[in-house]
């Protein structure tokens, strides 16, 4: 469920850019890990695809929809404490996640999409979501990014536009750019029930350049072997009477 504050007559005004992407408030707001209405008689129809081009019209997809979606931009949601998530690797890449806390479930990034109400903070807490006051570090402020869409209402600095920051390309947005989308023929390839995907491997300009920068000298001599030398027979010392 999406917490989202009445805005005040004061507010300031933002852009749709700002407020996210036309697709965020479906996917905050989409029961995952149902039964697939589309393939009730089908095994594993657990609907937990999101098709970011279809948003809303679609709603939760399992693994026999994609073929529907062909060509389509489709993500994977993933179940933690009972509660939903994404990959950084998926969104990062998508919509600015500043501010909201982040945390590695099976040596992957994910941020969890709607906010976890803690009623009573623990001993000691000296920082809160500001949306559902559940236990932060300090330097975040949303557990959720469903609660930085409610932080969004008052504070004006908050945004989910990706803007380029100085000194940075186009490309280095800090969530890496290995492509986590699903279509129909990498769900075939990788199997889809796992969700795991083997990353590619990048080699440095260093490693490319090696072999023009001539030949190579050996910081160590070669361990040349000198054969050894085969002993006589052994011979008894005469016995002298």
């Amino acid at each position: 469920m999406v917490m989202v504050s009445v805005q005040s007559p004061g507010a300031m005004v933002r852009s749709e850019e700002d407020l996210g992407p036309p697709w965020l408030r479906p996917l905050l707001g989409t029961s995952f890990f149902v039964p697939c209405p589309a393939h009730p008689d089908l095994s594993k129809n657990e609907c937990n695809l999101f098709c970011l081009d279809c948003a809303d019209a679609a709603g939760a997809l399992c693994s026999y929809c994609v073929p529907g979606h062909r060509d389509h931009h489709v993500v994977q949601i993933r179940r933690s404490s009972y509660h939903n998530v994404i990959r950084v690797s998926e969104v990062g890449k998508l919509i600015d996640i500043a501010h909201v806390q982040t945390y590695v479930i099976n040596s992957a990034k994910i941020v969890f999409l709607n906010g976890r109400p803690q009623a009573r903070p623990g001993k000691g807490v000296t920082n809160t979501c500001e949306i559902c006051c559940r236990s932060l570090p300090d330097s975040f402020r949303f557990c959720s990014l469903g609660c930085k869409l409610g932080g969004m209402q008052w504070d004006p600095t908050l945004t989910f536009a990706i803007r380029p920051k100085r000194g940075q390309d186009s490309g280095g947005d800090g969530y890496g750019s290995d492509d986590d989308s699903f279509s129909p023929r990498k769900l075939r390839r990788a199997g889809f029930e796992l969700g795991r995907f083997d990353r590619g491997i990048r080699w440095s300009d260093d490693e490319g350049s090696k072999s023009n920068n001539g030949p190579m000298t050996p910081t160590t001599p070669p361990n040349r072997c000198r054969p050894s030398r085969r002993k006589g027979i052994p011979h008894r010392a005469p016995f002298y009477g």
